[in-house]
Protein backbone atom coordinates (compact mmCIF):
# COMPACT_ATOMS: atom_id res chain seq x y z
CA UNK A 1 0.00 0.00 0.00
CA UNK A 2 1.47 3.17 -0.95
CA UNK A 3 1.74 6.36 1.22
CA UNK A 4 -1.11 8.28 -0.21
CA UNK A 5 -3.77 5.27 0.39
CA UNK A 6 -2.08 4.66 3.80
CA UNK A 7 -2.95 8.87 3.99
CA UNK A 8 -5.86 8.70 2.53
CA UNK A 9 -7.29 5.64 4.72
CA UNK A 10 -6.20 7.37 8.08
CA UNK A 11 -8.13 10.65 7.07
CA UNK A 12 -11.02 8.40 6.28
CA UNK A 13 -11.11 6.93 9.53
CA UNK A 14 -10.13 10.27 11.50
CA UNK A 15 -13.33 11.85 10.06
CA UNK A 16 -15.53 8.91 10.62
CA UNK A 17 -14.44 9.04 14.31
CA UNK A 18 -15.03 12.88 14.18
CA UNK A 19 -18.28 12.34 13.45
CA UNK A 20 -19.36 9.76 15.92
CA UNK A 21 -17.94 12.08 18.71
CA UNK A 22 -21.33 13.76 17.82
CA UNK A 23 -22.71 11.53 20.33
CA UNK A 24 -20.09 11.40 22.72
CA UNK A 25 -20.93 9.67 25.94
CA UNK A 26 -17.53 10.48 27.73
CA UNK A 27 -19.25 12.22 30.72
CA UNK A 28 -17.30 12.77 33.97
CA UNK A 29 -20.59 12.70 36.14
CA UNK A 30 -18.63 14.27 39.25
CA UNK A 31 -18.87 17.74 37.19
CA UNK A 32 -22.57 17.23 36.20
CA UNK A 33 -25.44 19.07 38.19
CA UNK A 34 -28.94 18.58 37.04
CA UNK A 35 -31.76 20.47 38.40
CA UNK A 36 -35.31 18.35 38.33
CA UNK A 37 -38.11 21.13 38.56
CA UNK A 38 -41.37 19.36 39.14
CA UNK A 39 -43.76 22.09 39.27
CA UNK A 40 -47.50 22.21 37.46
CA UNK A 41 -50.08 24.23 36.34
CA UNK A 42 -54.00 23.94 37.12
CA UNK A 43 -54.99 20.65 35.96
CA UNK A 44 -54.01 16.61 36.93
CA UNK A 45 -50.71 16.38 38.66
CA UNK A 46 -49.39 12.98 38.20
CA UNK A 47 -48.64 10.87 41.15
CA UNK A 48 -45.13 9.52 39.90
CA UNK A 49 -43.38 12.93 39.89
CA UNK A 50 -42.11 11.65 43.81
CA UNK A 51 -40.93 8.23 42.57
CA UNK A 52 -39.34 10.13 39.51
CA UNK A 53 -36.94 12.44 41.74
CA UNK A 54 -36.12 9.72 43.93
CA UNK A 55 -35.09 7.82 41.16
CA UNK A 56 -33.05 10.02 39.90
CA UNK A 57 -31.90 10.96 42.97
CA UNK A 58 -30.58 7.73 43.22
CA UNK A 59 -28.87 7.87 39.90
CA UNK A 60 -27.12 10.55 41.25
CA UNK A 61 -25.70 8.62 43.79
CA UNK A 62 -24.77 5.90 42.15
CA UNK A 63 -23.07 7.81 39.31
CA UNK A 64 -21.84 10.78 41.24
CA UNK A 65 -23.36 13.95 39.88
CA UNK A 66 -25.33 16.65 41.72
CA UNK A 67 -29.07 16.77 41.64
CA UNK A 68 -31.01 19.88 42.80
CA UNK A 69 -35.16 19.36 42.95
CA UNK A 70 -37.17 22.80 42.99
CA UNK A 71 -40.94 23.31 42.19
CA UNK A 72 -40.14 26.92 42.61
CA UNK A 73 -39.95 28.96 39.53
CA UNK A 74 -37.75 31.63 40.93
CA UNK A 75 -34.84 29.17 40.07
CA UNK A 76 -34.93 30.15 36.90
CA UNK A 77 -32.53 33.05 36.60
CA UNK A 78 -29.51 33.20 34.56
CA UNK A 79 -27.17 33.06 37.20
CA UNK A 80 -28.98 30.43 38.80
CA UNK A 81 -29.77 28.22 35.47
CA UNK A 82 -25.63 28.69 34.45
CA UNK A 83 -24.78 26.09 37.27
CA UNK A 84 -26.26 22.91 35.32
CA UNK A 85 -25.78 20.68 33.14
CA UNK A 86 -29.11 19.86 31.74
CA UNK A 87 -32.78 20.23 32.97
CA UNK A 88 -35.04 17.44 33.51
CA UNK A 89 -38.67 18.17 33.84
CA UNK A 90 -40.93 14.55 35.17
CA UNK A 91 -44.33 14.60 34.16
CA UNK A 92 -44.97 18.09 34.71
CA UNK A 93 -48.09 19.62 32.88
CA UNK A 94 -49.54 22.91 31.84
CA UNK A 95 -48.40 26.33 32.76
CA UNK A 96 -44.93 25.87 35.16
CA UNK A 97 -43.52 29.60 34.97
CA UNK A 98 -45.37 32.29 37.09
CA UNK A 99 -43.81 34.84 34.67
CA UNK A 100 -42.46 35.32 31.40
CA UNK A 101 -39.28 36.81 32.43
CA UNK A 102 -38.61 32.81 33.99
CA UNK A 103 -39.68 31.69 30.53
CA UNK A 104 -37.19 34.31 28.85
CA UNK A 105 -34.41 32.33 31.22
CA UNK A 106 -35.14 28.98 30.48
CA UNK A 107 -34.94 29.58 26.51
CA UNK A 108 -31.64 31.65 27.18
CA UNK A 109 -30.31 28.49 29.22
CA UNK A 110 -31.41 26.57 25.67
CA UNK A 111 -29.77 29.05 23.27
CA UNK A 112 -26.36 29.01 25.64
CA UNK A 113 -26.35 25.41 24.65
CA UNK A 114 -28.06 24.22 27.78
CA UNK A 115 -30.00 20.53 27.94
CA UNK A 116 -33.31 19.65 28.60
CA UNK A 117 -34.76 16.01 29.46
CA UNK A 118 -38.24 15.67 29.34
CA UNK A 119 -40.12 12.37 30.66
CA UNK A 120 -44.24 11.28 30.23
CA UNK A 121 -46.37 14.17 30.74
CA UNK A 122 -43.48 17.26 29.62
CA UNK A 123 -45.33 17.05 26.72
CA UNK A 124 -48.72 18.60 28.34
CA UNK A 125 -46.03 21.23 29.62
CA UNK A 126 -46.37 25.26 28.56
CA UNK A 127 -49.48 24.51 26.11
CA UNK A 128 -49.53 27.90 25.23
CA UNK A 129 -45.73 29.02 24.49
CA UNK A 130 -45.17 28.12 20.89
CA UNK A 131 -41.31 28.06 21.22
CA UNK A 132 -41.32 25.64 24.09
CA UNK A 133 -43.63 23.47 22.13
CA UNK A 134 -41.54 23.29 19.32
CA UNK A 135 -38.32 22.42 22.06
CA UNK A 136 -40.07 19.38 23.11
CA UNK A 137 -41.43 18.73 19.55
CA UNK A 138 -45.17 19.29 19.99
CA UNK A 139 -47.93 19.37 22.59
CA UNK A 140 -50.18 16.71 24.24
CA UNK A 141 -53.18 15.83 22.58
CA UNK A 142 -54.89 12.65 24.01
CA UNK A 143 -54.03 8.76 25.48
CA UNK A 144 -56.14 5.93 25.63
CA UNK A 145 -56.59 4.41 28.85
CA UNK A 146 -53.47 2.81 30.41
CA UNK A 147 -52.68 -0.56 29.00
CA UNK A 148 -49.98 -3.05 27.43
CA UNK A 149 -48.41 -1.61 24.93
CA UNK A 150 -45.41 -2.71 22.22
CA UNK A 151 -42.55 -0.07 21.75
CA UNK A 152 -39.94 -0.32 19.47
CA UNK A 153 -36.78 0.63 18.80
CA UNK A 154 -35.88 2.51 15.77
CA UNK A 155 -32.39 3.26 16.11
CA UNK A 156 -30.58 0.57 18.53
CA UNK A 157 -27.41 2.56 17.84
CA UNK A 158 -28.17 5.35 19.09
CA UNK A 159 -26.20 5.85 22.80
CA UNK A 160 -29.87 6.57 24.62
CA UNK A 161 -31.12 3.47 23.30
CA UNK A 162 -28.67 0.73 23.50
CA UNK A 163 -29.30 -2.74 25.70
CA UNK A 164 -33.18 -1.42 25.27
CA UNK A 165 -35.59 -4.96 24.25
CA UNK A 166 -35.91 -4.15 20.80
CA UNK A 167 -39.50 -4.46 21.10
CA UNK A 168 -40.39 -3.71 24.20
CA UNK A 169 -43.63 -4.73 25.80
CA UNK A 170 -44.98 -2.84 29.05
CA UNK A 171 -48.22 -0.93 30.30
CA UNK A 172 -47.97 2.52 29.46
CA UNK A 173 -50.33 5.40 28.50
CA UNK A 174 -50.06 5.78 24.55
CA UNK A 175 -49.71 9.43 24.07
CA UNK A 176 -50.79 11.01 20.56
CA UNK A 177 -49.15 14.70 19.88
CA UNK A 178 -50.50 17.85 18.49
CA UNK A 179 -48.61 20.45 17.14
CA UNK A 180 -46.20 18.77 15.63
CA UNK A 181 -42.77 20.43 14.30
CA UNK A 182 -40.47 19.28 12.01
CA UNK A 183 -36.93 18.47 13.67
CA UNK A 184 -36.90 15.83 16.34
CA UNK A 185 -34.95 12.59 15.47
CA UNK A 186 -37.42 9.66 16.56
CA UNK A 187 -35.59 6.66 17.74
CA UNK A 188 -38.56 4.63 19.29
CA UNK A 189 -41.43 4.40 18.35
CA UNK A 190 -45.13 2.88 19.72
CA UNK A 191 -46.93 0.23 18.13
CA UNK A 192 -50.60 1.28 17.56
CA UNK A 193 -51.25 -2.21 16.19
CA UNK A 194 -51.06 -3.16 20.05
CA UNK A 195 -53.73 -0.84 20.99
CA UNK A 196 -56.59 -2.79 22.45
CA UNK A 197 -59.04 -1.70 19.92
CA UNK A 198 -61.48 0.05 22.67
CA UNK A 199 -60.76 3.85 20.91
CA UNK A 200 -60.77 2.37 17.82
CA UNK A 201 -62.33 6.19 15.88
CA UNK A 202 -60.80 8.24 18.11
CA UNK A 203 -56.92 6.54 17.64
CA UNK A 204 -57.73 6.46 13.73
CA UNK A 205 -57.90 10.70 14.01
CA UNK A 206 -55.19 10.79 17.02
CA UNK A 207 -52.72 9.32 14.73
CA UNK A 208 -52.89 11.45 11.52
CA UNK A 209 -51.00 9.90 8.61
CA UNK A 210 -48.91 7.66 11.11
CA UNK A 211 -49.91 3.95 9.96
CA UNK A 212 -48.55 0.91 12.57
CA UNK A 213 -45.64 3.24 14.43
CA UNK A 214 -45.94 6.18 16.75
CA UNK A 215 -42.97 8.51 17.82
CA UNK A 216 -42.62 7.93 21.17
CA UNK A 217 -38.98 9.20 22.34
CA UNK A 218 -36.60 11.32 20.31
CA UNK A 219 -33.87 13.79 20.65
CA UNK A 220 -33.44 16.94 18.82
CA UNK A 221 -30.76 19.73 18.97
CA UNK A 222 -32.56 23.35 18.87
CA UNK A 223 -31.76 26.54 19.12
CA UNK A 224 -28.30 25.90 20.40
CA UNK A 225 -29.72 23.57 22.69
CA UNK A 226 -29.79 19.63 23.16
CA UNK A 227 -33.13 17.94 23.91
CA UNK A 228 -34.14 14.58 24.84
CA UNK A 229 -37.78 13.32 25.34
CA UNK A 230 -39.93 10.01 25.79
CA UNK A 231 -43.53 9.67 26.50
CA UNK A 232 -43.31 7.03 28.34
CA UNK A 233 -43.46 7.02 32.09
CA UNK A 234 -47.16 6.88 33.53
CA UNK A 235 -46.54 4.03 36.54
CA UNK A 236 -45.25 4.70 39.73
CA UNK A 237 -43.92 1.24 39.26
CA UNK A 238 -42.10 2.37 36.01
CA UNK A 239 -39.06 4.48 38.61
CA UNK A 240 -37.92 1.28 40.30
CA UNK A 241 -38.32 -1.32 37.06
CA UNK A 242 -34.56 -1.47 35.65
CA UNK A 243 -35.72 -1.50 32.27
CA UNK A 244 -37.28 1.73 32.24
CA UNK A 245 -34.94 3.74 34.51
CA UNK A 246 -31.80 2.40 31.94
CA UNK A 247 -34.27 4.16 29.20
CA UNK A 248 -34.04 7.34 31.64
CA UNK A 249 -30.45 7.24 32.60
CA UNK A 250 -29.53 6.25 28.97
CA UNK A 251 -31.42 9.81 28.11
CA UNK A 252 -29.93 11.96 30.64
CA UNK A 253 -26.23 10.42 29.60
CA UNK A 254 -26.81 11.34 25.84
CA UNK A 255 -27.70 15.17 26.82
CA UNK A 256 -24.76 15.51 29.40
CA UNK A 257 -22.77 13.70 26.22
CA UNK A 258 -23.88 16.73 24.25
CA UNK A 259 -23.06 19.76 26.72
CA UNK A 260 -20.32 21.75 26.70
CA UNK A 261 -19.44 25.02 29.00
CA UNK A 262 -22.44 27.14 28.53
CA UNK A 263 -21.78 30.42 26.26
CA UNK A 264 -24.53 32.95 26.54
CA UNK A 265 -22.87 35.01 24.37
CA UNK A 266 -24.91 32.91 22.01
CA UNK A 267 -28.09 33.90 23.59
CA UNK A 268 -29.80 36.35 21.59
CA UNK A 269 -33.66 35.87 23.10
CA UNK A 270 -34.74 39.52 24.28
CA UNK A 271 -38.16 38.21 24.85
CA UNK A 272 -40.14 34.07 25.48
CA UNK A 273 -41.15 34.95 21.66
CA UNK A 274 -38.11 36.47 19.66
CA UNK A 275 -38.60 34.83 16.42
CA UNK A 276 -36.03 31.97 16.30
CA UNK A 277 -32.72 32.58 14.22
Amino acid sequence: MNRISTVWIVGVLLALLSAGSSWSQDVTWKKVRVLVYTKNGKGYVHDNIPNAVQCIQKLGQEHGFTVDVSDQPTVFTEANLNRYTFLLFPSTNNDVFDTDEQRLAFRRYIEAGGGFVGVHSVMGTERNWTWFKRMIGGTFDWHPPFQKIRINILDTKHPSMQGLPTVWEKEDEFYFTKNMTPGPTVIMANDLTSLNGKDAERVQVARGSYTSLYPSAWYYNFDGGYTWCTTLGHAKADYEDPTFVKHIFQGMRYVAGQVKKLDYKKAYADSRDTPIR
